[in-house]
């Protein structure tokens, strides 16, 4: 049986944060996840950016709260990765579709290489960062 890490035990900090970004760091540290969603044609977006990826625009952009519970599109178990990451292999990152419609890829706490599936039910998990900020992952719903 291989046991899969969680990546908990890495040290990191948030990335910096850009102009069009910053609202999304900002609601990790009240573990809220906020997304880009565009009222002209009303729709989400993710990865965040400075205009909307429907129409160009940036004045239609507003941040939005979402639950963020999805399930597992895609995942892959890394055996080989670069530092900070490497000798705490193998790891998940799963790519969640929301609901919103969104797909979000991030590492996985507590789950096993035998639950891991497509459509496995997923919520986030909102790790501590020592800058303040949490980083999300995801655990099972």
């Amino acid at each position: 049986m291989i046991t899969v890490n969680d990546t908990l035990g890495i040290e990191r900090n948030a990335p910096a944060a850009r102009s069009f970004s910053q609202p999304f760091w900002d609601g990790t540290k009240e573990k809220k996840l906020l997304v880009q969603f565009d009222t002209s044609v009303g729709k989400y977006q993710w990865l965040p950016r400075a205009t909307s990826r429907f129409t160009g625009r940036r004045s239609v952009l507003e941040w939005r709260e979402i639950k963020g519970e999805g399930e597992v599109y895609s995942h892959t178990l890394v055996y080989r990765a670069r530092p900070p990451f490497q000798g705490k292999e193998p790891f998940f990152i799963a790519i969640v579709t929301l609901p919103e419609g969104v797909q979000i890829a991030g590492n996985t706490v507590g789950i096993t290489k035998e639950e891991m599936k497509i459509g496995l039910k997923v919520k986030p998990y909102w790790h501590p960062l020592p800058d303040g900020y949490n980083m999300l992952m995801w655990q099972k719903a």
